[in-house]
């Protein structure tokens, strides 16, 4: 271990953004949770070609974007936006026209989870399709972590805290990663109760059923894949890319 590394790191879960003031810190990697479906939808990205994601808060800034020429992902209240190339599902990047291009995402909760955080001494994208990598990446680094979830419209969902769960179950196995915040351990419980079959146990949560009556189902299924990808996007000036 290097000189100078936190033995100790502190592992915590904050369920929204709107909450993320109270557990700012200078040091912590923030991860970045949008289960359904802005964290899939751009570790799907990566994984099939995305050369850089630029997340933009507003439509208004993806729009100048598409302007200029870019491709443009915007999805509001779980639809895409008239005028654009996606919108939110990770099914819409599995596409060839995507490798090597550099796609700006604007989303209702996920890029908003993003901007709030941007500032923090690491920022990287968490999601079931990349947990694996995820963890041990973050277990090589012995910092601090904050799991960020994106929630919905500023409210909880159980989507991101059980997968929030499913991180801090896993890195609290390494001795560096005792100290667990208790919302950390309550994530870590949900988790717990319904990893068995994760499908069954979000059957009833609001933002399934909102996906749902959307028609998109085949994209709650997708997102709840467990490593289906190596890659960790990670934040750097304002910008996604692909971590070495």
């Amino acid at each position: 271990m290097s000189e100078g590394s936190n033995r100790n790191a502190k592992v915590e879960v904050c369920f929204t953004p709107g909450s993320y003031p109270v557990y700012k810190t200078d040091n912590s990697i923030v991860v970045i949770i949008d289960i359904l479906r802005a964290t899939s939808a751009i570790c799907a990205a990566f994984e099939y070609g995305a050369a850089k994601m630029i997340p933009v808060a507003t439509v208004e800034e993806a729009m100048e974007y598409k302007k200029k020429g870019f491709l443009v992902g915007a999805e509001r209240n779980g639809m895409q936006l008239d005028g654009f190339d996606f919108g939110n599902s990770p099914l819409s990047y599995m596409t060839d026209k995507i490798k090597g291009q550099t796609i700006v995402l604007t989303t209702t909760n996920g890029t908003q989870a993003i901007e709030v955080s941007k500032d923090a001494y690491k920022v990287v994208i968490g999601s079931f399709l990349n947990m694996g990598a995820l963890c041990n990446w973050l277990i090589g680094q012995n910092k601090n972590v904050l799991l960020l979830g994106s929630g919905w419209k500023d409210r909880f969902n159980l989507e991101d805290a059980m997968f929030a769960g499913a991180v801090v179950n896993e890195i609290s196995k390494h001795k560096d990663f005792e100290d667990l915040g208790d919302s950390a351990l309550a994530a870590k419980y949900l988790f717990q109760t319904g990893f068995k079959n994760p499908y069954r146990f979000l059957a009833n949560s609001s933002h399934k059923e909102r996906l749902a009556k959307l028609g998109l189902k085949d994209d709650v299924k997708y997102c709840l894949q467990v490593d289906k990808t190596n890659v960790i996007p990670v934040l750097e000036n304002g910008v996604l890319v692909k971590m070495d």
